[in-house]
């Protein structure tokens, strides 16, 4: 049980440690990463979207359509 006390409290010196050295310069905001990538992701999601645009519709559906009089017939 003493073990997991004196690892617990070299854990908690290390981390005020780090802490303390880097001062104001921690940066707590995760992949905040580039500040350019979102906007390189937005603009590649509306070339994706052009793209889509610019195909042509299929005219068939793939569901074929039901005539209700032939369902009403073979009752």
């Amino acid at each position: 049980m003493w073990k997991i006390a004196v690892g617990f409290v070299l854990f908690a010196a290390l981390a005020l440690f780090i802490i303390f050295k880097a001062g104001d310069k921690v940066d707590m905001q995760g992949e905040s990463g580039n500040p350019t990538e979102a906007h390189v992701e937005s603009a590649s999601a509306t070339a994706t979207e052009k793209a889509s645009a610019s195909l042509p519709a299929a005219t068939t559906s793939a569901i074929p359509a039901v005539d209700p009089s032939a369902i009403s017939a073979s009752k």
